[in-house]
This record gives C-alpha cells, sequence and structure tokens, in this order.
C-alpha cells in the first residue's frame, strides 16, 4: 500500500492500524536542535485520544507516545525521528459479525474493491485512529513553528446546523470544553442537539476552522505546489474531511469582482490588505496574511441506527452497528488539522530556503 508519505524535505511515513499492535510515525528531515519530548507531543496526543467526553467514543486508550529515535539529551539529532504508540484496549470481536458485510459511507466496499481483502477490525488502516502518528508528528512540526513565532489555533466552528458566532468568539474557551468551541452559547445549543442525536442512534457532522498568524510571504510555489492547494490536499487526506475552503471559500462563487478583491492600502512603510477574502495567499504564495482554512467534517458513519447494506455475498440486510463509535468526530478532529496545517508549513519553510541566493548566501 502506497500513499502513506507525506512531504519533500519535512516528511512523515505514518503506519500501523486501528486494531494492530501499535501506531507509529517515521519524521525525516527535522533540523537538528529542536528542544522536544515526549510530554510536548503528548498534550497534542491528549486532545485528540478517545474515552474523554460523553460525545467521544467510550474506548479507553492512553495514547502515550514512545520516542525511538532521533532524540538526544532532548534535542532532535537531525536523525529519522520514530515514535509508537501502542493500542492497549482493542475490542476485535465487536467487528466479526460485519466480516462480510459492506457498511454504508465505510471504506470495506472500495477496499475490496482495490486490494481483494482488507482489514475489517475497525476499518484497518482507514479508521480515524490511524491520525493519532499525525498528531504525533505535528506536535514536532508545530515546535518548529513556534520557534520561528508562527501560531496555529484551529476550534469547532459548528456542529450539525449549530454555528458559533464571531461575536462570541473567545479563544480562551476553546480548551475548556470537550467539543472545543470558541462560543459558550453555541456550545450549549451543540451540546442539547448532540444529546439527542445520541438517543436515537444517529451522529452528527460539523466544521473546523483553522487560522494561522504570523505567516511569512513567499511560501508556496506555483502551479502545482500553491501553498492553499498543499494544504488543501493535506486536510483533505484526513478521513472525515469532505471538503476544504481557503479564505471566502465556496462564499465566492456569489460575490461580485469588486466585493471579493482583497483591496491594498499603503501606510506606515508597508503595504496592507483592508479585507482578506483571499485567505492568506495570492497565486498560490503567502503574502503574509493570515491563513485561514475551513474544513468540513462527516457525520461519523458507524450508528446504531438501523442502515441498508449488503453482504460480500450480495445479501441485502438491515445493518445496526454496535460497538464504540464517536456520535461526532469534529472535537477530536481539531488537532488534527492543526497537525496537518503544520506539517505542510514546515516543509514550505524548508523549500522556501532554496527560493532566492540571498537566502542560501545567508546559510552558507
Amino acid at each position: 500500500m502506497s500513499g502513506s508519505i507525506l512531504g519533500d524535505i519535512f516528511k512523515i511515513s505514518t503506519w500501523g492500524e486501528s486494531h494492530g499492535k501499535a501506531l507509529g510515525v517515521v519524521i525525516d528531515g527535522c533540523p537538528a536542535g529542536l528542544k522536544i519530548s515526549e510530554a510536548d507531543i503528548q498534550k497534542d496526543l491528549d486532545r485528540r485520544k478517545p474515552g474523554q467526553s460523553p460525545f467521544a467514543t467510550p474506548r479507553k486508550e492512553g495514547d502515550e507516545v514512545e520516542i525511538l529515535s532521533g532524540i538526544f539529551e532532548g534535542k532532535t539529532t537531525g536523525t529519522p525521528i520514530s515514535m509508537i504508540i501502542f493500542n492497549k484496549n482493542q475490542k476485535s470481536k465487536d467487528y466479526s459479525a460485519l466480516k462480510d458485510v459492506y457498511r454504508p459511507a465505510q471504506s470495506d466496499y472500495s477496499y475490496d474493491l482495490k486490494y481483494g481483502f482488507r482489514d475489517h477490525r475497525g476499518s484497518g488502516r482507514a479508521s480515524g485512529r490511524e491520525t493519532a502518528a499525525r498528531v504525533a508528528a505535528g506536535a514536532i512540526a508545530k515546535k518548529i513553528l513556534a520557534a520561528l513565532e508562527l501560531k496555529i489555533t484551529a476550534y469547532t466552528s459548528s456542529i450539525g446546523p449549530i454555528e458559533i458566532d464571531p461575536k462570541n468568539y473567545d479563544e480562551d474557551y476553546i480548551m475548556q470544553n470537550f467539543l472545543y468551541m470558541p462560543d459558550p452559547e453555541a456550545l450549549k445549543k451543540a451540546e442539547s442537539y448532540l444529546r439527542k442525536l445520541i438517543k436515537k442512534n444517529n451522529s452528527s457532522g460539523g466544521t473546523i476552522e483553522c487560522v494561522v498568524k504570523n505567516v511569512p510571504e513567499g511560501l508556496g510555489d506555483p502551479v502545482f505546489d500553491k501553498c492553499d492547494a498543499l494544504l488543501a490536499r493535506a486536510v483533505m487526506s484526513i478521513g472525515a474531511v469532505k471538503g476544504v475552503e481557503i479564505g471566502s471559500g465556496f462564499e465566492a462563487a456569489e460575490m461580485t469582482g469588486y466585493e471579493h478583491n482583497d483591496f491594498y492600502r499603503y501606510n506606515e512603510n508597508e503595504i496592507n490588505k483592508t479585507t482578506n477574502n483571499a485567505g492568506g495567499t495570492l497565486g498560490g504564495i503567502t503574502d503574509g496574511s493570515d491563513i485561514f482554512l475551513k474544513a468540513a467534517v462527516k457525520p461519523t458513519p458507524s450508528i446504531e441506527k438501523t442502515q441498508q447494506a449488503v453482504s460480500k455475498s450480495g445479501e441485502n440486510i438491515d445493518l445496526s452497528i454496535q460497538g464504540r463509535h464517536d456520535p461526532v468526530i469534529v472535537p477530536r478532529a481539531v488537532v488534527v488539522v492543526e497537525a496537518m496545517v503544520a506539517l505542510t508549513l514546515v516543509d514550505l519553510l524548508l523549500k522556501n530556503m532554496t527560493a532566492r541566493m540571498e537566502y542560501l548566501e545567508k546559510i552558507y
């Protein structure tokens, strides 16, 4: 199976399955001298791990990370960094009845079409649990960005039809609730909405917004390696994400050119934009404005509510999926979006060092 490697210079390769012995990631291309510890990485893994709230799967996994290589005396050595997260609470028998069933909105059917067989235990490699390895790598990428004063903030912007009100936005409140919403009023409505869905054996989707501040200009290359294109690719690679917007996104389709264009003003010896509909990139290259990205996350497909499905033998069946599943994926995916954005930007920062002779001259 190919497709498990991301990046050109800052490169990661993830491995492992939901019900295998462990998951992990290898990072190649991390600069030497970065201060990092397992505790730094664990902070982000704790935000993603299951069993934390009434709105997450009750599967109990500590998601404790172990660094196997690439770190010496608290600093990166420049050699490959290998990290492992052991699975300790698998209940593979919960999936034995699904071995020969194609579940709606899952990878079962497509995996069989491609490979001829599949790991039916919790979707194997296609499970959302795979993202734990991404978050571990993303924690290191975020440490690099923090050293350069880049700040990434992601949060839940909607759950089902419940949207946050920008007027109520409180960044400090994001980490104070299980849904990672920055709006206390929207949070109450979202919690009530989810409780009603849980009683009906159903699930919800939602959206995640991500803002990156202090972004250097010049990141990204024209045509195929545009910054926004690479960000979209990285975030879309998260299994539950079904759409990505940059800046005004789909709202741009309803705007006129005059409404959508970000006008320029010159003051205090610099050029500024009056708006940021472009979301921080022009021609695929960052312009120094904040990057604004929004991801649409689908509802959890594994629900107890009866659905129509088929078996491998072609039998039509009514399916109710038992087991431990998230009634909403969005909150646990917030830190995953942060990780994918961070990984992409670190790779672009390293690539941009070759863009001008003056950059090389500063180094050498």
